[in-house]
């Protein structure tokens, strides 16, 4: 058991060394997120001709004036099927999601297919999320080595939270409690730099 254990390893190390070398990757980072003072970061790697792998992580963890909270971390992987050539042209995409978020006090009358985030305006949730989603997206070559890509993608999330009655507050109103969102799972205007 271990000799085929061991070889099996060896196997894939090597498959594994040999497609690596005539990969190609990129960087990235979504600017639109960045307009947020979310800090980001994306890498995306060749799988095939036609397929890449897109890992991007987002963090904000500052506390906002006027006792405001907006704290979240995120990871969303994607597999894109790439219509032409990977980096250029148009994709679609299929992405999960998860991460945690501390968010409060953020005054906003906005109510969107069945999730009505007014109630940030006096309240702060603390909770857990994940979800998937499909994506559409176009990349533009600016040269050798800058791409500008674009892409907006829909999906689910499913969330468990705590309520609590203010941004500061550290007194429950409510516990564990879950919602389903369905709507608008990611929306990118990425800077991309491929190597």
């Amino acid at each position: 058991m271990r000799r085929t254990i061991l070889l099996l390893t060896i196997i894939l190390i090597g498959a594994f060394h040999s497609t690596a070398k005539a990969q190609k990757a990129a960087i990235k980072t979504n600017v639109l997120s960045d307009a947020f003072l979310n800090v980001n970061a994306g890498i995306e790697i060749g799988l095939a001709p036609r397929w890449t792998l897109d890992l991007t992580a987002d963090y904000n963890g500052w506390t906002l004036s006027h006792e405001r909270k907006w704290k979240h971390w995120l990871l969303q992987p994607e597999a894109r099927y790439w219509f032409c050539d990977r980096w250029a042209g148009h994709f679609l995409g299929m992405h999960a999601l998860g991460g945690q978020y501390n968010i409060g006090g953020l005054k906003n009358s906005l109510s969107f297919l069945g999730t009505d985030f007014s109630l940030l305006s006096e309240r702060r949730y603390q909770g857990w999320f994940t979800g998937a989603g499909i994506a559409y997206g176009h990349a533009w070559i600016l040269d050798k080595h800058w791409n500008l890509e674009a892409e907006i993608g829909i999906g689910w999330t499913y969330t468990r939270y705590d309520v609590y009655p203010c941004a500061t507050c550290g007194t429950k109103l409510e516990k564990d409690k879950s919602h389903h969102y369905f709507g608008p799972t990611k929306a990118a205007i990425n800077l991309v730099y491929t190597f």
